[in-house]
């Protein structure tokens, strides 16, 4: 606080309203200090980012600064060191090394639009409380669901992550099917599928057993033999099912399910097909890449999550329905203490969440960044540093394991499961010595290590160095 303000219960002028405490941004005019605040806080992650690499992508140690508020709030300069010392001990990931996982760096215009989103402080609760920027979300869903086939009148709702809009839609499928009363429900998903679902599920009242794990083939993809037998096996048993979950990007190695046979048995018992296509789903967006993920226009109701691969910043993900009256049917409420609604129903009536920041706007300002072009050439950039990994690794002996999108896993071929638990742990260290960053997935009984190969700034080299380090690893 600087000592020419006025305090908590000045007035500037008996003809306007009070000012208060000048930690907030003042309604009357121009704020010089805030402006230098604001000002000096972007110019801090500006140089985080331009010292990227010369960080690793994990930091040598976690901060833990003082979390309680003192008796006296802080000045600007304390508060940015306070900022210094947590973005000090932050993940990293726009570090070319940053192979991880599903997080890319950020985009500069979702960023902007982020503070943006702060600033305006708009809550999607309530048309009232946030008038443009409701539309904007309706129209922007609406635009994502027809691009990616579920049809003009196709709609949705943006979420606080993949793992909240696998929810809403399993709670919309119970809902429209009329079994909210019934615990006798199975829901069918491969093995493979994102644990997301069995926490729906816990989140829902339903038992452990009402999820039935299918099997996978060879390349990871959801089996429609055992599918089948499945669906007959519940109806046979008089077992009501709630929904299949079918996933267009598995999590270790980016698996696709076989979304159009997966439709058809879903047609033919009356079931409602949800796709989990967190990971994968964006490839829709590009008419290049499409054929990676064909057959999204099946579903019922999809997850779409642009954070993980586009660098929309977190969160950023998408419930899209072909019936998105569905969405208010489910979880409308009514809001008697707000005005009604200019359309079919208030945002916080169209999902779990009744208060909600305007994430979407960082979604829209980033894919007006993007433009298509833009989209085309991240999408095939991450397919492109997949393909040169693979092929440098394809000489070793390893067992690789990917799909037709960016990921790959892999593990050493002639070690049992205990040698290559530690073979990925010491091999992982000897990365991250080099500012290399893989994961260490546990799948099919192994430890692997996972690249995730969606980060711009990864260039040739530094795949080149993974493969040299992998294979120093494998010698004996």
């Amino acid at each position: 606080m600087t000592a020419d303000r006025p305090g908590p219960l000045a007035h500037l002028d008996p003809s306007q309203p009070p000012r208060s405490l000048v930690c907030f941004p003042d309604p009357l005019r121009d704020d010089p200090a805030l402006e230098a605040f604001l000002q000096q806080a972007s110019d801090r992650l500006c140089q985080w980012w331009a010292g990227s690499e010369q960080r690793s992508p994990l930091p040598l140690l976690s901060v833990l600064p003082e979390a309680a508020p003192l008796q006296q709030g802080l000045s600007p300069d304390a508060l940015l060191e306070d900022l210094q010392l947590v973005m000090d001990g932050a993940y990293n990931p726009a570090h070319p090394g940053a192979m991880a996982h599903l997080d890319p760096p950020p985009l500069t215009a979702s960023v902007a639009a982020d503070l943006v989103c702060a600033g305006l402080n708009n809550n999607l609760l309530a048309e009232e409380l946030s008038p443009s920027l409701s539309r904007l979300e309706r129209s922007l869903t609406t635009w994502m669901a027809e691009q990616l086939g579920l049809g003009e009148t196709a709609g949705g709702v943006a979420a606080s992550g993949g793992s909240l809009s696998n929810l809403m839609a399993l709670v919309v499928a119970r809902h429209q099917a009329g079994l909210a009363s019934r615990q006798d429900l199975s829901v069918f998903c491969s093995a493979d599928a994102h644990v997301s679902i069995s926490k729906a599920l816990m989140v829902m009242g339903l038992p452990k057993g009402c999820l039935q794990a299918i099997e996978t083939d060879a390349e990871g993809r959801l089996s429609c033999e055992a599918l089948a037998e499945g669906l007959l096996a519940a109806e046979r048993a008089g077992r009501a099912v709630l929904a299949v979950v079918a996933t267009a990007g598995t999590t270790v190695r980016g698996a696709i399910d076989p979304l159009a046979a997966i439709s058809d048995l879903c047609r033919r018992h009356g079931v409602w097909l949800h796709v989990d296509g967190a990971i994968g789903a964006v490839f829709g967006l590009s008419q290049s890449h499409s054929q990676l993920v064909p057959d999204l226009d099946r579903a019922d109701s999809l997850t779409v999550n642009p954070q993980k691969l586009l660098g929309i910043t977190k969160t950023s993900s998408l419930l899209l329905l072909k019936r998105p009256e569905l969405l208010a049917a489910c979880f409308g409420t009514g809001l008697p203490y707000m005005e009604p609604s200019w359309a079919d129903a208030h945002g916080g009536e169209c999902g779990l969440q009744g208060t909600r920041p305007a994430e979407i706007l960082k979604l829209w300002l980033g894919l007006r960044q993007l433009g298509r072009d833009g989209i085309e050439s991240l999408l095939q950039g991450a397919l492109d540093r997949r393909a040169e990994l693979q092929r440098q690794l394809s000489v070793l002996p390893l067992t690789l394991r990917s799909g037709p999108l960016h990921l790959l896993a892999f593990t050493p071929s002639h070690l049992e499961a205990h040698e290559a638990e530690a073979w990925s742990v010491q091999t992982r260290q000897r990365l991250l010595e080099q500012q290399l960053m893989l994961s260490r997935p546990f799948y099919a009984g192994r430890h692997h290590l996972k690249a995730v190969l969606g980060n711009p700034n990864t260039r040739s080299t530094d795949l080149a160095a993974v493969a040299s380090v992998i294979q120093d690893s494998l010698l004996p």
